[in-house]
């Protein structure tokens, strides 16, 4: 899959690799002009990644290639132990969650997970999780606490599911019980943008006492598209709204709503996921060992000043 704005890339990408081939092929000594083409890819790569507009990062965030939750964790642990179900209604295959190793210390990893083809996309929902995967989610937090675990959620969600059968549930209820609980946690909470990071649906389990996002990533109550159509009746106006809603990681930076920029590789996420993972794992573990150092009760009050002070107006 290529985006729009990256099709000049591609197109020189597609020339590099046919230069290296006729080169082989022909037995032909083209390093000169190899070299330079790969220098000219570099910085073509370099300019367009650094200006990209905010409509563009939410094209990288939904990257068909681009890595999601169980990707980096089974990258980042060799031991991850899934766990099922909410123990009232059924497994959300949405939302999931387990223990594993980070560099030999246990932690409780919770996510939402996408599916890569349209199978997987209709079992996972698209992401979107239903009341009982948020109650999964507060129920392996619950445990973490009890055994002394951190947890780290990895949030990539398009947002909660909208159906009627999800309101029926209590799907309101249940992601707001999990704002209530996850402020009281005794544990380190480490909360990580992936992907897509919408309304409540990716609030129900990012609460915690440092916020992350990568690079391309975006969070926001509401989706460009659905923006949009709110305020012009069409989807027409989406690269404007994804504008207005400043969803990017400087901007909830500079709002002060996150900790965090996790610095992608040069072309995103999807390009060197071991390498992401790796980054993403360094910047769990600096946060680990800062928390660590501070008591239970000092923590929590940390956690809910953070979110107290968000969007309050001082004249």
């Amino acid at each position: 899959m290529v985006l729009e704005f990256e099709k000049p890339i591609a197109d020189l990408e597609l020339k590099l690799q046919e230069m290296i081939h006729l080169a082989n092929e022909k037995n032909i000594d083209l390093s000169t002009d190899i070299q330079s083409l790969e220098e000219k890819l570099q910085i073509l790569k370099r300019e367009t990644f650094q200006n990209l507009t905010r409509w563009q990062r939410v094209q990288l965030s939904r990257h068909a290639d681009r890595p999601y939750a169980l990707d980096y964790i089974y990258e980042m642990t060799n031991d991850f132990i899934e766990l099922h179900g909410d123990r009232t209604v059924k497994d959300d295959k949405a939302m999931i969650g387990g223990l594993g190793d980070i560099d030999g210390r246990s932690v409780m990893f919770i996510g939402q997970q996408k599916g890569r083809n349209t199978k997987l996309r209709q079992e996972r929902n698209f992401g979107m999780a239903n009341p009982e995967g948020y109650r999964k989610a507060l129920r392996l937090m619950k445990m973490a606490e009890k055994f002394n675990k951190p947890i780290i959620t990895l949030i990539d969600t398009p947002g909660a599911y909208p159906g009627i059968e999800a309101e029926e549930r209590g799907q309101g209820e249940a992601i707001a019980k999990n704002l209530r609980e996850m402020f009281k946690l005794k544990v380190p909470v480490i909360c990580i943008i992936i992907g897509e990071g919408a309304s409540g649906g990716a609030l129900g389990i990012a609460i915690g006492d440092k916020v992350m996002m990568l690079e391309n990533s975006w969070y926001s109550v509401i989706s460009p598209e659905n923006c949009s159509t709110i305020l012009w009746r069409s989807w027409d106006h989406k690269e404007q709204a994804a504008e207005a809603l400043k969803l990017t990681g400087p901007d909830m930076k500079n709002n002060g709503l996150i900790d965090t920029i996790i610095e992608e590789p040069l072309g995103g996420a999807h390009r060197n996921m071991q390498d992401m993972a790796l980054r993403i794992k360094e910047k769990i573990n600096e946060a680990l060992v800062e928390l660590d150092k501070m008591k239970v009760e000092k923590r929590i009050e940390k956690r809910i000043e953070k979110f107290c002070s968000m969007g309050v107006v001082q004249e």
